[in-house]
């Protein structure tokens, strides 16, 4: 029987206990992963680790849009684990649906900040802890990544899709 691909891989999961991002957190133990799950819904994070049954996954409150939080996970991850292997920058509102007419500013502050300024500072703050390793980022994330880096030249990192 060969080995689960994420044996021994260490992830943190953003939006981690609902749709996609719960689904993934069950998906990378099942792989062999130790997970760390964040997301807001606390009540939710600590039912969806439980219903794993698994030393593996581990939840931790993080709000995305605070990016002291984001950086508090990240080195949760780091003193918990030892490493961080995977990031999958999950978390996500649709946030209000109205045209521009109706265009609750205030709600859409929050969607920028939640999709676009949560993933940049996830991203930031796994990147350091990355210096000088590979790793894997999600498809679908590697333009953003890439819109990030100031200085490519000093990071020695080599990129993989996961797909």
């Amino acid at each position: 029987m060969s080995k689960p691909r994420l044996e021994g891989k260490i992830a943190l999961i953003t939006g981690a206990v609902s749709g996609i991002g719960e689904e993934a957190v069950r998906l990378f133990v099942e792989n062999g992963a130790f997970v760390v799950a964040a997301d807001v819904q606390d009540d939710l994070g600590h039912q969806v680790v439980a219903s794993i049954g698994s030393h593996r996954a581990t939840y931790r409150h993080c709000d995305v849009r605070d990016e002291k939080e984001v950086e508090e996970t990240v080195n949760f991850t780091l003193e918990k684990y030892g490493k961080l292997d995977i990031l999958f920058s999950n978390a996500g509102i649709i946030g209000p649906l109205t045209g521009i007419l109706e265009l609750d500013i205030q709600g859409f502050d929050n969607t920028m900040a939640t999709n676009v300024r949560g993933v940049a500072a996830t991203i930031k703050h796994a990147a350091r802890a990355w210096w000088r390793k590979t790793f894997a980022v999600p498809s679908y994330a590697q333009p953003a990544l890439h819109l990030l880096w100031v200085e490519p030249h000093r990071m020695h990192t080599q990129f993989r899709s996961m797909h």
